[in-house]
């Protein structure tokens, strides 16, 4: 993906922590890979709070732990929240987006933007189990543009061996080495 220059101000804004990297996520519609995402999906069942279990290596996640998304809907918008803390400068660093439906409501597919007018692909490839529970998705696995962006999400803050694995082969499906995987540390609280 690659980016337009920035204005001088806002280059010196974005070399700093989470501003950098959604502007690098959120720098293009396009995507460099489109892949399968999931039909029939239920917004209701995806909203609220979601744990990262695991991702690639990004320069606006790097070093953090706790990593939380939660997601609520707003008119026809889904209203992000990202939140992690790095616990080498003890912090909490927060993100704020908006994302919208790329090709309806039905399918995973969504735009993302932590730095309007910039949008970048939020693919939701797989829901563990495919249908909700109690109302809710449980686990979920989302590209970005491209296969160098790659989470699985969960509404526990730990997981089963069974559901790592699921993720490392869907991953692999990606074509994204298992060894690339960070496990995310969610416990304990900071």
């Amino acid at each position: 993906m690659k980016l337009s220059p920035l204005p001088s101000m806002l280059r010196c804004l974005a070399s700093r922590g989470w501003l950098w990297g959604c502007l690098l996520l959120s720098g293009c519609t396009l995507m460099a890979q489109k892949i399968a995402v999931v039909e029939d999906f239920q917004t209701q069942a995806y909203l609220g709070q979601w744990y990262e279990i695991a991702r690639l290596d990004h320069g606006f996640e790097r070093d953090l732990t706790h990593v939380q998304a939660h997601y609520r809907l707003d008119g026809d918008a889904i209203r992000v929240t990202n939140t992690g803390y790095n616990p080498k400068t003890q912090a909490w660093q927060t993100a704020k987006g908006v994302a919208y439906f790329m090709e309806g409501e039905k399918r995973g597919r969504l735009r993302v933007s932590f730095f309007r007018p910039f949008y970048g692909a939020y693919q939701i490839h797989a829901l563990i189990p495919q249908s909700p529970v109690a109302g809710q998705y449980q686990h979920a696995v989302v590209m970005g543009p491209s296969n160098q962006y790659l989470w699985l999400l969960s509404r526990q803050p730990q997981v089963d061996d069974a559901i790592k694995q699921r993720f490392v082969n869907l991953a692999q499906q990606l074509e994204v080495a298992p060894s690339q995987l960070i496990w995310v540390v969610q416990s304990p609280k900071p």
